[in-house]
């Protein structure tokens, strides 16, 4: 009986684990199921598996000081996917944020920073908002796309800007 416990629970981590490895496939629906031509892009994605990361993010947040109002945000996260593109264009970025406002995601931040563009869409449901993507495209043609999926409201999300306002 141990044995097959242990042999379950080994393979309840490699199931776990799976979801961590570092694939050169695109994980983002733009990318994944658009008829755009890719050629010379290279892309590194990871879907980061919460039920083990939660608690070593939380963890990490309390050890660097951040504020309460950011490690409640990682709680209320479901599910976080990060692609990194590298040689993109302008152009496909517009295509992105073009596929994205199709899909009915509200911008809601455009930041210039250090060379750096940073845009923030959401898709809400209500009051609620169910995805937040966070793009971060750089002068070098280098971009970070994040997909955050959850169940967060607008005073979340201002409680936690306001907490890294402050500091």
């Amino acid at each position: 009986m141990k044995t097959l416990k242990n042999i379950f629970l080994v393979i309840l981590t490699i199931g776990l684990m799976q979801s961590c490895i570092v694939s050169e496939k695109p994980n983002i629906d733009f990318f994944q199921n658009s008829k755009y031509d890719f050629k010379g892009v290279q892309f590194a994605s990871i879907n980061v598996p919460m039920v083990l990361a939660k608690s070593y993010i939380k963890k990490a947040l309390r050890e660097e000081g951040e504020s309460e109002e950011t490690i409640d945000m990682v709680k209320k996260a479901s599910k976080i996917k990060v692609l990194t593109v590298t040689n993109g264009s302008k152009e496909m970025l517009n295509d992105y944020a073009q596929f994205l406002n199709n899909n009915h995601y509200e911008e809601w931040a455009s930041i210039k920073h250090d060379g750096e563009d940073i845009n923030i869409r959401v898709k809400q449901d209500g009051e609620i908002i169910k995805n937040m993507l966070i793009t971060v495209g750089s002068s070098k043609n280098e971009m970070v796309f994040v997909d955050v999926k959850g169940s967060f409201t607008a005073n979340d999300i201002s409680k936690m800007i306001n907490s890294v306002a402050d500091k």
